[in-house]
């Protein structure tokens, strides 16, 4: 056997979508209570940053990731990042992303890129969100920070801009030498009928940020059709040695009785 297969995964909750059931401050315990030892949060503006950490430190937690605020995205609209116009939200957004940063100490930001549904427009939504990320990757940067973005799929969140792995790799390309990363999520992926198990292999060493969700349904590894035993040891043997966060829609309530994945697939 090999050291890659022996290798344990540095599991994160993402405590947006896991413990529903708890107000979110509640929520810390309840992961350091599941044995998670990392947490990462899609949008803790709600809450003030010391009372996050506090509850970090008090259940020994490490915040791993949090993202920059989204304007509209989430409620329909086209968010901040590839809007031209939203400049200057993009940058207020980012200066407050940046203040949490300082306090909770994640080592990536996701910019979620936001929604461009005219077609004949794409090409300036792009450049619009490279310049974007390119900014967010000098802010962040100094602070200890890798810049990530996500491909989302197209039937949660009909015209976002970036939606395949060929879309991340072309943003890529669009930035140049850069130190922005690709946040890879298996289960939006999926979704888009990605091969995912061969882009996890090809390239995994080179991404920034992991998540799952099992597919269909956005819910916890065993409810859908996905093989996490290969998906996981894909990524153990892809030399990919960062976050691998859970970041599903809990099927069950309380959480913590849908975890049963945590030790049947040995992570």
């Amino acid at each position: 056997m090999s050291v890659a297969e022996n290798t344990p995964l540095k599991l994160v909750a993402n405590l947006s979508l896991l413990y529903p059931e708890l107000p979110f401050i509640e929520r810390f315990a309840a992961a350091a209570a599941d044995g998670f030892r990392a947490i990462e949060i899609q949008f803790p503006y709600d809450t003030p940053a010391e009372a996050i950490r506090a509850e970090l430190d008090q259940y020994g937690l490490r915040c791993v990731l949090i993202n920059v605020p989204a304007g509209d995205l989430m409620s329909g609209g086209r968010g901040l990042a590839c809007v031209a116009e939203r400049r200057n939200e993009f940058r207020e957004a980012l200066a407050l992303c940046s203040d949490y940063v300082k306090v909770l100490k994640p080592v990536r930001v996701n910019v979620l890129a936001g929604r461009c549904e005219d077609a004949e427009q794409r090409d300036a939504c792009l450049e619009t969100l490279a310049g974007n990320l390119a900014l967010a990757d000098s802010v962040l940067a100094p602070l200890g920070v890798t810049t990530v973005f996500e491909a989302i799929n197209t039937t949660d969140m009909p015209g976002f801009l970036i939606s395949t792995f060929a879309d991340m790799a072309g943003m890529l390309q669009r930035l140049g030498d850069t130190r922005v990363k690709m946040q890879f999520d298996i289960y939006h992926m999926a979704m888009m009928n990605e091969p995912v198990t061969e882009l996890l292999t090809k390239h995994g060493e080179s991404l920034g940020h992991i998540q799952f969700a099992d597919c269909p349904g956005r819910h916890e590894p065993g409810t859908g059709s996905l093989d996490f035993n290969q998906l996981f040891q894909t990524i153990r043997e892809s030399g990919y040695g960062g976050w691998v966060a859970a970041e599903y829609r809990p099927s069950v309530n309380p959480t913590h009785t849908g975890m049963s994945w945590k030790q049947e697939l040995l992570v």
